[in-house]
């Protein structure tokens, strides 16, 4: 599929779907149920393994930087999870211009990125792996295949995940149909978009936890020249909150017996709905001494 084509949204579905060719089940495609990567993958293909020299991590996998990779150090002993892969013509159909980025490998690893920076970090020679063909049957299927674990595991960060679906978005056509291949709303689709027109500081910012999402959905709205200086009068309003002296709230007038007796008059208040009020009011002490007063009044 060309970059930046409109796709039909039923499709897309149909491509990329539990009922579509990646499956091999041929059924009326139903974009009210988007598709579930993991489970059709790993339920419709056989679990092999390949050394380490037959693959690479795909050229358009949406993480970028550094990994930390502590998490995964087990891999070594054992491999909990099979990486998904597609043989290197299939990956080449759709994108041929990535050639010289896959050196040699016959395999392009689409979802297991991580596991095989792990392996080959910490000494494994093998990965275990699902070949599966038929995600690349367009760029927006294999897109998806190796964005969606990512993004309902949270295994992105937030501007790289916007990047992934601003992508997504520009194989699919649009943000509609990116949605439903993702199983999101478009609003959701829309947010993070919207978060790559952030100045970069503002992304980094973003990246590091230094900046919540809300205020950079609302940073984004202002022309980017305003943006850094927007925020930094907003911490320096934050940092000068605490120190501003707030006025003095007058204690409320005491109420008069005569007010009392007409608000329990207007409202009807019985003894049966006075007790229970006044023992929640008072604490046990109160009651024994609003019980003495009773006593002194009724004598």
């Amino acid at each position: 599929m060309a970059r930046g084509k409109r796709t039909d949204l039923a499709s897309l579905v149909h491509s990329t779907g539990i009922n579509s060719v990646v499956d091999g089940k041929e059924a009326v495609p139903d974009p009210a149920n988007p598709p579930r990567w993991a489970a059709a993958v790993l339920n419709s293909a056989a679990l092999t393994a390949a050394p380490l020299t037959d693959l690479v991590a795909n050229p358009r996998n949406p993480r970028d930087g550094e990994q930390n990779l502590e998490d995964l150090e087990s891999i070594a002993e054992i491999q909990l999870q099979p990486a998904l892969v597609v043989t290197r013509a299939a990956y080449l159909k759709l994108w041929p211009e990535d050639a010289g980025e896959l050196g040699t490998a016959k395999l392009v690893v689409v979802n297991g990125c991580r596991r095989l920076a792990a392996a080959q970090k910490y000494g494994r020679e093998t990965l275990e792996l699902v070949v599966k063909d038929e995600v690349a049957v367009s760029r927006a299927a294999l897109r998806i295949a190796a964005i969606r674990e990512n993004v309902e595991r949270e295994n992105l960060d937030v501007i790289e995940e916007a990047r992934a679906v601003e992508d997504l978005v520009a194989d699919c056509g649009t943000g509609a149909a990116a949605a439903v291949a993702l199983g999101k709303t478009e609003a959701w689709v829309s947010q993070r978009r919207a978060l790559l027109k952030l100045a970069p500081q503002l992304q980094q910012k973003l990246r590091a936890g230094e900046l919540a999402i809300r205020v950079a959905r609302s940073l984004a709205q202002v022309p980017m020249a305003e943006q850094v200086a927007r925020w930094q009068a907003t911490l320096d309003k934050s940092e000068d909150a605490p120190g501003e002296k707030k006025p003095e709230r007058k204690p409320p007038a005491p109420v008069g017996i005569d007010e009392l007796t007409k608000s329990f008059k207007k409202w009807d208040v019985g003894a049966a709905t006075l007790a229970p009020a006044l023992f929640a009011h008072l604490d046990r002490a109160g009651v024994h001494a609003l019980i003495a007063e009773l006593r002194q009044l009724v004598s």
